[in-house]
């Protein structure tokens, strides 16, 4: 991403556990710029580290202030995190909201940040002057207090999520599994509903069609690919107590099409014919 990320400033943190479990969360969705304003406890911090789980890179690069004046300084943009209404008169934005206006000037190269309070008490009003607009989270007012942990991941997600346009580590590799062929999935259902028949299930005979129609839909919707109807098939085939595998004599191509290939190797397993 040509995008520069946000700094988040925590305001004289208590806690080295919640300074870490911050960066992990930062870490998570791709923040570095961790500004620590007079930790009670001082820094550096071994409880932060541990409790960052592997997010050293953040945890290295932590500067510490002695003022938030300090620690704000160099940006051109700050929100301030705050759970309930203050007397400071502030546009007051949801964190997707925030996190479109921080990606606008991070995409420009200025830098930006979120500002984040005490445990016990969060910001007081001077501080949140020092911002330039406010975000709060659709909390439940009875119950709106988040530690600052969750508070920093709620708004890093949304940061990330607008940065890359909601774009997600990976995907299904749909050229190794293709979708299901329509004659494919004509063929199970014949061979599932040829079994059903032989087990009584499709009865009474006026109400064949119905139940063969709902059958169909279950499977249409689950968007199967090739190998899972292979796999089902092997497993229709295995309740009809059919052998497992191909017989010397059948063709490849016909073992499969009468559901004795599954599983990965194209054929089924001894115990469980078909399994995934």
């Amino acid at each position: 991403m040509d995008i520069r990320p946000p700094a988040v400033i925590l305001c004289e943190p208590q806690l080295g556990e919640n300074i870490g479990t911050a960066a992990r969360a930062m870490a998570n969705f791709g923040l570095v710029d961790l500004r620590l304003v007079n930790p009670r406890d001082g820094w550096p911090s071994d409880k932060a580290r541990a409790a960052a789980s592997r997010a050293d890179h953040v945890i290295d690069a932590v500067q510490v202030f002695d003022s938030l004046e300090a620690a704000v300084a160099d940006l051109s943009f700050v929100f301030a995190t705050t759970a309930r209404s203050r007397e400071v008169a502030k546009p007051v934005r949801g964190p997707d909201e925030a996190a479109a206006t921080v990606v606008g000037y991070g995409a420009t190269g200025l830098a930006t940040g979120y500002l984040f309070g005490r445990e016990r008490w969060g910001l007081n009003n001077d501080e949140v002057a020092l911002a330039d607009e406010i975000v709060t989270l659709p909390v439940d007012p009875a119950f709106a207090s988040l530690n600052i942990a969750q508070a920093v991941l709620v708004c890093a997600y949304e940061w990330r999520k607008t940065a890359t346009r909601g774009a997600l580590p990976f995907a299904l590799d749909e050229d190794a599994n293709p979708p299901a062929g329509k004659a494919d999935l004509l063929r199970f259902f014949e061979h599932l509903e040829g079994a059903l028949d032989g087990a009584g299930f499709l009865r009474p005979v006026e109400r064949r069609p119905h139940m063969v129609r709902n059958i169909r839909n279950i499977f249409q919707k689950a968007r199967l690919t090739d190998q899972e109807v292979k796999t089902l098939r092997g497993i229709v085939a295995a309740l009809e107590r059919r052998p497992s595998r191909p017989r010397k004599d059948m063709p490849p191509e016909d073992a499969t099409d009468e559901g004795l290939l599954g599983g990965e190797g194209g054929e089924a397993g001894e115990a469980g014919e078909g399994s995934a």
